[in-house]
């Protein structure tokens, strides 16, 4: 069984990757209900900047808009369009910065595309707050 920290030891913050996937019905949704969604995801941001855990995020172009490099031999292929062919892509990213996975996860689970299609959290190495 662990032992209980000591009141004077510190947990420190952990930064976490939340990948925000998103599906064309998902993307419906959200146009459907746009001022409801966008209240919803500005009320978090608001509460994750004032905690001091919101580290930074970007939406992310259609995956139209990519293009895809791949190097064989020392020999660059470009290719417009995603990597892979997917009902579902990634429309963006938030990075915070918490105390655990769990506080990660919930965060996650408030985010609008957690129920419309997905979100995926990852720890980002090495990015432990000092």
């Amino acid at each position: 069984m662990g032992r209980e920290p000591a009141k004077d030891e510190r947990v420190s913050p952990v930064k976490y990757l939340l990948l925000i996937y998103t599906n064309p019905a998902a993307q419906q949704a959200i146009a459907d209900h746009g001022a409801d969604v966008m209240a919803e995801v500005d009320a978090l941001m608001k509460e994750l900047a004032e905690t001091g855990e919101l580290a930074g995020g970007q939406a992310l172009a259609e995956p139209s808009e990519s293009r895809t490099v791949r190097v064989r031999d020392g020999v660059p292929a470009v290719t417009d369009g995603p990597f892979l062919e997917a009902k579902e892509y990634l429309a963006g990213y938030l990075i915070v910065e918490c105390a655990s996975v769990e506080r990660a996860t919930e965060i996650a689970a408030r985010w609008p595309d957690a129920r419309l299609c997905a979100m995926e959290v990852r720890p980002i190495i090495g990015e432990a707050s000092e």
